[in-house]
């Protein structure tokens, strides 16, 4: 069938189903969402049955928007919201989009402008003729979430001719014959890195995850037949920000990819922030470049947010729903449903299951599911990971001792994820006393990161939430921490007599801002280097963790010889991977449990480990690829 004809269909349908006085003006199609324009917004805005009933009716998302010829002046209505919205709310920004119809609020305290039960918005609805939705907006600023938001507003135009697009492609005609799934590895299976997976059925192409080796710099094999032209990839989707599994996606736009992306919205924000960093630090460091920033702002233009628990079309035969990972803020696991129940099967990118002091444990529980695609970082025998509370013991006996004998404290991090925990476990001990109340240097990313974490308390753990909400204590915020923001404030850190700590990336010490404080402290015996993530083989962080005590730097066109004399310890139990145990009680609890278990994303003896251990205990079929291996799912 002709996608206008389809579109017809649905169009008819919409006025079949909508009540009889509803005055549509038009209905267009963006992704897999149907835009309902109406002169009768007012009416409608405070009804949501009549937009659920829609979207029961059309198996499709419903948007309800007014007509744009209904608009009120938006002066006016900027006055009316803002005399509306209660002060407890801290509004920060209202934005107005006149062809959808949307007044977009900004608000520090986004509950306070939905009122109780949704009144208050739907007062401002009613009273504005507008469609009023509510962001949050970061209680620390965040450059990347007001450039992104600020972008996305700017090219407003440009964004609502991709979505028509997607929206196209989701409705042209499935093919007739054998039905079929696949997945073909393209990166990150016997090894941690350049994660990439291509998902087939007879009518889609998916690349889930496009990652970039953080060792090699490596990228996925973009070059198999199946993968090309990357023009004919129907979506890609993105399990979280971290750079080995979305370090390469802005390389797609560079070489033809057209398509959408499909994340949550802290990923969007995130691997946009991490992405453009990549592009600074491989200028710094003479690397190869592989896009640019306007590569960037593309994949921006073309990324479809989709929260936990949302299901959306991304082919016409496949939908997408996101579940908590548990990993870092955003991550989730990717559950595609193929087909009318044809197969089932879950990645679930980098996962963690155990509640972490920043987000709930990874979901579990799937409608169905046939095939799961799991990591296995510490997916070895051997791999056991200590409980957050004596990570959290460990690392105030080892911050005392330090601090005890004058000495500085740096800890090499990850900017999103490690950080906030390791922020969140100084914060408590310094503030209940455990712990001498010493300055704590967030250098890097992290402050940038930690305010898109504030940007998005929703996606933390219950407990997190509470104390950032109801007790209005948001840890982030605290006085002891201090962005380090530049290099002469770096240089006056590096030579003070006082002790201190110092977050700094990059987590495995392959450049960045840690490198320069090594370079002045490590021959201290005073001072302490402080594992608390994954070194990946042939890192400098895990040579040096492995006891290395010369090394050879290459800085600024010279070579330095350094000789390691400061403490190096490694206080396990912060790492966001499931270890062993972790693993297997995950795959023990599944509901329901699948039929076959994929392993990838680990070393390659953990691989195969972790899926021979599956099978025996479980008698579940496992399958442990190589890259540029193809399996048949269904």
């Amino acid at each position: 069938m002709n996608p206008d004809r389809l579109f017809d269909g649905l169009r008819e349908d919409v006025r079949k189903n909508a009540p009889e006085d509803m005055d549509i003006t038009d209905i267009e199609f963006e992704a897999s969402v149907i835009a309902i324009y109406t002169k009768d917004y007012e009416k409608y805005s405070e009804n949501n049955d009549v937009a659920k009933s829609l979207a029961q009716a059309l198996r499709r998302r419903v948007d309800i928007r007014p007509d744009p010829s209904m608009l009120e002046d938006v002066n006016e209505v900027d006055e009316k919201i803002r005399s509306m919205i209660p002060s407890s709310a801290e509004l920060f920004d209202i934005n107005f989009i006149p062809e959808t119809g949307e007044a977009i609020i900004e608000a520090i305290n986004p509950n306070e402008v939905v009122g109780k039960e949704g009144k208050l918005l739907g007062d401002l609805k009613k009273e504005s003729g507008w469609n009023v939705k509510v962001i949050r907006a970061p209680p620390i600023p965040s450059k990347t979430v007001s450039d992104v938001r600020g972008y996305l507003r700017h090219e407003q135009d440009e964004r609502r001719a991709m979505l028509k697009s997607v929206a196209r492609r989701l409705a042209r005609p499935t093919l007739n014959g054998e039905q079929w799934v696949r997945m073909t590895t393209m990166g990150g299976f016997r090894q941690v890195g350049r994660s990439a997976t291509l998902l087939m059925t007879r009518d889609s192409k998916i690349l889930i995850d496009c990652g970039l080796d953080p060792g090699s710099d490596a990228t996925p094999y973009f070059a198999i037949p199946e993968a090309q032209p990357l023009s004919d990839l129907d979506a890609v989707v993105i399990t979280h920000a971290h750079l080995d599994h979305c370090g390469t996606l802005p390389a797609l736009f560079k070489y033809g990819y057209e398509g959408p992306v499909y994340c949550t919205p802290p990923t969007r924000d995130l691997m946009a922030l991490l992405q453009l960093d990549n592009i600074k630090l491989g200028f710094g460091e003479a690397k190869k470049i592989l896009y640019e920033a306007q590569h960037v702002r593309k994949e921006i233009l073309h990324t479809i947010t989709l929260k936990y628990n949302e299901t959306t079309d991304i082919t016409p035969d496949v939908r997408l729903t996101f579940h908590n990972a548990g990993h870092i803020l955003g991550s989730a696991i990717a559950h595609f449903h193929i087909g009318d129940g044809l197969h089932n099967v879950a990645f679930t990118g980098d996962t963690k299951y155990e509640k972490t002091w920043l987000f709930n444990p990874a979901n579990n529980r799937f409608p169905r599911l046939e095939t799961l695609v799991i990591e296995s970082t510490y997916g070895g025998h051997n791999d056991f990971q200590p409980s957050r509370v004596d990570a959290s013991d460990e690392m105030r006996e080892l911050l005392t001792e330090a601090l005890a004998h004058n000495g500085k404290v740096l800890i090499p991090v990850f900017a999103v994820g490690r950080s906030q925990e390791v922020m969140l476990v100084i914060e408590e001990l310094i503030r209940t006393g455990r712990l001498p109340n010493v300055p704590v240097y967030l250098d890097g990313m992290i402050w940038e990161a930690t305010a898109i974490h504030t940007a998005y308390p929703e996606y933390l753990n219950s407990q997190l939430r509470s104390q950032i909400f109801q007790q209005n204590e948001n840890p982030f915020l605290s006085s002891i921490f201090h962005r380090v923001e530049t290099s002469a404030m770096r240089e006056e850190i590096c030579h003070s007599p006082d002790p201190c700590i110092v977050l700094a990336t990059s987590g495995m010490m392959s450049g960045g801002p840690v490198m320069e404080y090594f370079k002045e402290w490590c021959d201290d015996p005073n001072n302490s280097l402080l594992f608390v993530g994954y070194q990946s083989e042939g890192s400098m962080g895990r040579t040096i963790q492995r006891g290395r005590k010369e090394i050879t730097l290459n800085s600024k066109g010279r070579t330095m010889d350094l000789q390691i004399k400061m403490n190096v310890v490694t206080v396990d139990g912060f790492s966001g991977h499931s270890d062993r145990k972790q693993l297997m009680k995950y795959i023990s609890s599944l509901e329901p449990r699948p039929d076959r278990i994929v392993i990838g994303h680990g070393e390659d003896r953990k691989c195969t480990d972790l899926a021979s251990s599956i099978y025996k205990k479980f008698n579940i079929e496992t399958k442990a690829p190589q890259n540029l291996e193809t399996i048949r799912l269904r």
